[in-house]
């Protein structure tokens, strides 16, 4: 038999969900059921934390569990915070298929999603993960501030 869980020992969680709905009891059982916690519950909790400003975007979330009790902190990727820029309505993801995220983002959005992410980037150089963030929007047919690509990158340089 595996040995007892310890209720005071602090245990994080990571969970992939969509913002703002309540997520399907079965997938989180497997990882939170072995510490002693209701996935009802932290799925109602997960999706009351998320409706705010993520509703309908993928995001990341960290549950800390100590003393069979759950905080929720969302851990935003790079393109659910770029989509949150874009500014975009809020959409249906059962009614609305393959939606193209296009768009102009400005410069200082950029570069408040690099200060965002500069906890968990393995970059040591802002300058080089933010040429890094301007390819994956290129790459979507996004533009920055409708600069073109080689001013950017002299921006920067």
């Amino acid at each position: 038999m595996p040995p007892k869980f310890d209720p005071t020992q602090v245990v994080d969680v990571y969970v992939r969900v969509t913002g703002g709905e309540v997520g399907a009891a079965s997938s989180l059982a497997p990882k939170i059921g072995p510490l002693g916690l209701s996935p009802k519950k932290i799925g109602e909790d997960i999706a009351k934390e998320t409706a705010k400003d993520w509703k309908g975007l993928r995001v990341t979330v960290k549950l800390t569990v100590q003393n069979r009790q759950a905080k929720v902190n969302v851990v935003p990727s790079a393109a659910a915070l770029v989509i949150k820029a874009l500014k975009e309505p809020e959409r249906d993801r059962k009614k609305t298929k393959n939606i193209k995220h296009t768009g102009n983002i400005s410069l200082d959005d950029v570069i408040e999603i690099a200060r965002v992410m500069r906890p968990r980037i393995l970059r040591i150089c802002s300058r080089r993960f933010m040429m890094e963030m301007w390819r994956s929007l290129w790459s979507k047919s996004n533009t920055i501030a409708n600069l073109r690509r080689i001013i950017c990158f002299k921006l920067v340089a």
